[in-house]
């Protein structure tokens, strides 16, 4: 059988066990592990799964994972974060559209304390998503401000997903995240300014809030908010800005940051024994996740690259079709689109980056950009009707009054805002590898 074949056979495979609800770290581990055996016996079988196992187990950064989830859900379970909500919601509500710009500024420090979109979508539906109903404004806009702002997880660091993505692609973690702070501010930026624009030419929108409940909140209630609220700012600093400088590794920072998390928990009194047990418990669940698929990945990956599928799908889009690097690059971030209206970031990832890194690579594109390219592609892919991730999970979470229409009608003007971010970073690569660059040239 020509290798095509069997590269197709095993994608094809992959996917209808995929579309039988199986795991997608058990569909895609199984499809490459049987693959491997039937193509070369049993030591080249067992050699390759053993080899992916060693690989990830020696990966010195992976540390980072269970460090970073552990300090955002220490800071989530020990309502920390409820804290930063209520400081935007009095420091900015006298604004029209104030605290759905506040709510922006919630998702991105969410983003910077957690590194998943889910938390920020939890965190947006049960605390903000409440007060600005009550507020009065429009349900659509608020929906779509939560749902947006809580995309950022993936991008701004310390991102889950881009520590996934350095695995596979086997290129530096520090430089990805570093690579989405400048896109992931401008998209926050973009989204703020779409608010304030949208709310200037209707103020029914975003009201502000009234004269009286401004004056009823003392200015020592406010500058103890605005103390409370800094607190996760505090904590992202003591955490990155060694790492920016030289001083610290980022294993060293991940450990800085969840210790500063607890400590930070300890000092307010809300350490108890339920946050402790809830943060570690969700802690290792998640962790140990992201590194069965990151295994399964490179199995994956591993039997593509002997197979040399990667190289023919060269060909055939570059000699064959005779497309275009950039025609090439469209067309994945078209499918990746495609393909998040029925799978979450970690799935995509693993199931095309066997074939998408190496290709990019080839095609002379630099792999971090591309990585920063992919998760901004995720995010939109995230909001795509009918089946986006984050569409759903706003179903489950919101309250009866907002309707799956609802949803579905308030993600558009900021879809096509998270398209204009993705088509400034193809245009102008550097606003994704300026910060890399300057730190490391350093």
């Amino acid at each position: 059988m020509p290798y095509e074949m069997i590269a197709t056979l095993m994608f094809s495979t992959m996917m209808l066990m995929l579309l039988t609800g199986q795991r997608v770290f058990g569909a895609i581990g199984f499809v490459a592990v049987v693959a491997a055996l039937l193509l070369w016996g049993d030591k080249g079988g067992f050699d390759i799964g053993f080899a992916a196992a060693m690989k990830l187990m020696k990966w010195y950064p992976l540390l980072t994972l269970p460090m970073f989830i552990f300090m955002g859900y220490v800071l989530s379970e020990s309502k920390i974060a409820d804290d930063l909500y209520r400081m935007f919601h009095v420091w900015m509500g006298g604004l029209r559209g104030g605290l759905a710009i506040g709510t922006i500024g919630l998702m991105v420090l969410i983003s910077a304390m957690n590194g998943l979109s889910v938390a920020g979508m939890a965190i947006g539906a049960t605390i903000a998503l409440p007060e600005l109903l009550k507020r009065g404004y429009d349900k659509r806009m608020v929906t779509g401000v939560i749902q947006a702002g809580s995309s950022l997880g993936i991008l701004v660091p310390p991102s889950v997903v881009l520590v996934l993505y350095a695995m596979i692609a086997r290129q530096p973690v520090g430089q990805l995240w570093l690579a989405g702070v400048v896109p992931g501010l401008m998209m926050a930026g973009l989204f703020i300014a779409y608010i304030a624009i949208r709310c200037r030419l209707n103020p029914v929108l975003g009201p502000t809030l009234n004269e009286d409940e401004r004056s009823e909140i003392p200015r020592a209630e406010k500058l103890r908010l605005l103390r409370a609220g800094l607190l996760p700012l505090i904590i992202f600093a003591v955490m990155m800005v060694p790492f920016v400088n030289g001083w610290t590794s980022l294993v060293e920072s991940s450990a800085i940051g969840a210790l500063a998390a607890f400590a930070a928990a300890v000092l307010k009194g809300r350490m108890t024994r339920t946050v402790f047990e809830n943060s570690v418990r969700n802690t290792l669940g998640i962790t140990c996740m992201f590194m069965w698929i990151i295994l399964a990945a490179l199995a994956f990956g591993a039997v593509f690259d002997g197979l040399g599928a990667v190289k023919a799908i060269e060909d055939l889009f570059t000699e064959r079709l005779n497309l275009s690097p950039w025609m090439i690059l469209i067309l994945m971030q078209l499918s990746f689109i495609l393909m998040g209206t029925f799978l979450d970031d970690t799935a995509m990832l693993v199931i095309v980056a066997p074939l998408y890194v190496p290709l990019v690579g080839a095609l002379g594109f630099d792999l971090v950009w591309y990585g920063i390219l992919y998760t901004i592609t995720c995010q939109i892919a995230y909001m795509t009707p009918p089946f986006g991730y984050n569409l759903f999970l706003m179903r489950a979470m919101a309250p009866p009054e907002i309707s799956l229409r609802d949803i579905y009608a308030s993600i558009t003007p900021f879809v096509i805002v998270m398209a204009g971010a993705l088509a400034l970073v193809m245009i102008f690569p550097q606003l994704a590898l300026w910060l890399p660059n300057y730190v490391y040239g350093k």
